[in-house]
């Protein structure tokens, strides 16, 4: 498959970088923990950089990942009196619809960007849903008890934790006995091409450094079992993965180029260094690969993703 022209390099599980700030390398010469706290604060400016983005393109955004989320739900099966905790929420969901399920219970959501929690806070209160609290937090230091919660839904957020083996942990530490998880994380990069159809152009026509191996990234866990076996890891039982496939509906090819360079950091990082002629070119050849793949002018594409669920 050659629709971006660098399949190799896309496959890379060290690959899209995402949330590391201007694509800067850590400093691998620091002690762990001073590396991953670095990683942290990167990602957190980022996220809070990008929430406007995130909230203007949010109708798309949500429908486009609903499938995802649909599927996190119905394995988590919420229960009227539950009591979930919602990780990397961004702008709320699937919490949001959690809280609409779980009447008699409460949903938490954390984040580590203030700037999208206040957007999910927006929402709920838009929605008129009280059962939803927002706190920020790191999901490798949660701020609660053990055993706390019946459910833990995480929508696309273990790529980019610092530790994943620790956010796992953690996740099955404040889970009660018999408590639920589900997490989504995106599928191969073959399988995403509303990914590589930007990032394969500004990878054509930049040389960027790649991120050290393990980093955090938009591929990072597409391989199939490894959130499973972090699961095993961590003391879950009845461990399932399955592919859930969506579909990002644009509208228009330009619709999609203003969409990711307002929401995806890594593809506004790399324009960012690039000078106005290279900006153009790469544009010109992303719009080129996403109306040869919507030949009628309407951009459909389709996305794949895995979910993953186990138990304490």
């Amino acid at each position: 498959m050659q629709e971006n022209g660098n399949t190799d390099l896309l496959a890379s599980s060290t690959y899209y970088p995402f949330l590391i700030i201007d694509n800067q390398v850590i400093n691998q010469n620091k002690t762990m923990e001073a590396q991953l706290e670095e990683i942290l604060e990167q990602q957190r400016e980022s996220w809070n950089k990008f929430s406007p983005g995130w909230k203007k393109w949010d109708g798309l955004l949500m429908d486009f990942m609903k499938p995802m989320g649909d599927e996190i739900i119905r394995l988590l099966k919420p229960q009227p009196n539950d009591v979930v905790l919602d990780v990397a929420s961004g702008t709320g969901e699937p919490g949001l619809t959690i809280a609409t399920m779980v009447k008699n219970g409460q949903v938490i959501s954390i984040d580590i960007a203030e700037g999208m929690l206040a957007v999910a806070k927006e929402h709920a209160a838009q929605r008129g849903i009280r059962n939803f609290e927002t706190r920020q937090a790191d999901v490798c230091e949660l701020p609660f008890a053990d055993n706390t919660f019946d459910a833990i839904s995480c929508r696309f957020g273990f790529m980019f934790f610092p530790d994943m083996q620790l956010a796992a942990n953690e996740m099955a530490r404040v889970l009660k006995p018999g408590g639920r998880l589900a997490t989504a994380v995106w599928n191969v990069p073959e399988k995403n091409f509303w990914v590589t159809a930007a990032m394969g152009s500004i990878n054509k026509n930049m040389q960027l450094p790649p991120p050290p191996p393990g980093a955090p990234g938009m591929f990072r866990c597409a391989k199939r079992g490894s959130i499973a076996e972090l699961f095993r890891q961590a003391g879950l039982k009845n461990v399932s993965e399955a592919e859930v496939g969506g579909q990002l509906n644009s509208g228009t090819a330009d619709n999609y180029w203003a969409m990711m360079t307002e929401v995806a950091a890594p593809v506004i990082a790399a324009l960012n260094k690039a000078d106005a002629g290279t900006q153009a070119k790469i544009k010109q050849e992303a719009l080129e690969l996403i109306n040869q793949k919507c030949p009628d002018g309407n951009v459909l594409i389709e996305s794949s993703a895995l979910v993953i669920y186990g138990e304490k």
